[in-house]
């Protein structure tokens, strides 16, 4: 935690910020671009995303209190920017954020950087059935592998919701695999 705390006022301090800056972008950059991508699930949108992100982190990190790890911070602020820029595309397009969802699964196969085959779109699109909560616990748990106690921390909430919410999603997708 002390290593953090001076890794934080590194990122505060104008002499030492650009270099802290690169090492938070070197170390947070890919498991950030993940988590955002298995949200939005489209390259291109991962990106922008990914770029709102780290601006937010920037221009927030003052108001960092320490109360979680920086890497839980950042991966909260990660999850909410992913969630709004789905809301946004959503209403813009004039759709609901699951036709929004479904779009995007079916043109998965077009996404040069997907490098899924038909189970995978079969399980996201088992996945897109889902609760948004019961969404981001199983994406976080399956395909990030963060612990329980980690995505307690992302999501503020506790590890006994989040194990019967990996439950339900993970027996619902089962469930729409068996079935599809």
């Amino acid at each position: 935690m002390q290593e953090e705390q001076e890794f934080i006022q590194k990122l505060l301090d104008p002499k030492t910020q650009h270099e802290a800056f690169q090492k938070l972008l070197l170390d947070y950059q890919k498991p950030l671009y993940h988590q955002i991508r298995n949200i939005v699930l489209n390259h291109d949108d991962t990106d922008d995303v990914l770029q709102n992100t780290f601006i937010k982190v920037f221009q927030n990190l003052k108001n960092f209190k320490g109360d979680s790890k920086l890497f839980s911070w950042m991966y909260r602020i990660a999850t909410n920017e992913a969630l709004t820029f789905i809301n946004q595309k959503a209403q813009k397009q004039k759709i609901s954020t699951i036709e929004l969802q479904n779009k995007t699964i079916h043109n998965l196969n077009a996404d040069v950087y997907f490098d899924g085959d038909e189970i995978e779109i079969k399980l996201q699109k088992a996945i897109a059935i889902l609760p948004q909560k019961q969404q981001l616990v199983f994406k976080m748990r399956y395909f990030e592998e963060l612990k329980y106690e980690e995505i307690a921390e992302i999501l503020n909430t506790s590890i006994g919701a989040l194990k019967a919410s990996y439950h339900h999603a993970t027996k619902k997708i089962e469930a729409y695999i068996n079935s599809n």
